[in-house]
């Protein structure tokens, strides 16, 4: 297991290398695995930037997200104009059905309602958006209602999600077993980072007729 120091360290080493987080207004501490981030950005998506960058990190096993946005006064946005630009988006984006979208905005809190047919529609949306100035948080209810499937083919599902996880070279998939019960996936065993942890998960969900996603993979050792 990496020691505290260390982990500080790389994580450091992590945010200056992302070229679009401001690695000098964010504070880093580490303590059994578990990474706390502190400070200031300017955007919601640097904020995501900075996190994404640390689940990338060997021995992170948990993060504490404590990174608070406040735009710049010349990039504020007001609430109505934040909304109509997100519908904008969402209506530009052929991937996502966006009749069967609604959006909130409150004090810079963007809220995502909805029933798209899928989780890749569901993170899809919440991408398409991420990037609006005057965003300062994202809050995505979107519910996904898939078909229902038949026993052989959630057999099917679970041949389909294995092969995905051997393909990624990213991931170690001779540790990672999957079960399939109705539109339910369940992943279980081990991984080095939260980083291969997410890329299982994205795998679960991308597979047609998954509903509900139950990741039990343990991240270290």
């Amino acid at each position: 297991m990496v020691d505290d120091t260390t982990l500080q360290s790389m994580v450091m080493d992590e945010l200056v290398w992302v070229p679009n987080v401001d690695a000098a207004h964010i504070g880093v501490a580490a303590h059994d695995g578990v990474v706390t981030l502190t400070g200031i950005v300017s955007t919601f998506a640097e904020k995501f930037a900075a996190e994404r960058a640390v689940r990338r990190v060997k021995g992170v096993r948990g993060i504490a997200e404590e990174i608070v946005v406040r735009p710049p006064s010349a990039h504020k946005r007001a609430d109505e104009e934040i909304a109509e630009r997100a519908l904008k988006i969402l209506a530009w984006d052929v991937e996502v059905p966006d009749q069967e979208l609604q959006v909130k905005v409150e004090k810079g809190i963007l809220t995502l309602t909805g029933i798209v047919a899928n989780q890749f529609q569901k993170r899809k949306a919440e991408d398409d958006i991420r990037r609006l100035s005057g965003v300062t948080a994202i809050v995505n209810l979107i519910e996904v209602r898939a078909s229902a499937i038949d026993a052989a083919h959630a057999g099917g599902l679970h041949q389909k999600i294995e092969d995905a996880l051997r393909r990624s070279a990213e991931l170690e998939a001779a540790h990672i077993t999957v079960t399939v019960q109705g539109g339910k996936a369940i992943l279980q065993g081990r991984v080095k980072s939260w980083w291969e942890r997410g890329i299982a998960e994205n795998a679960a969900w991308a597979a047609p007729g998954i509903m509900e996603v139950d990741d039990r993979i343990v991240v270290g050792g």
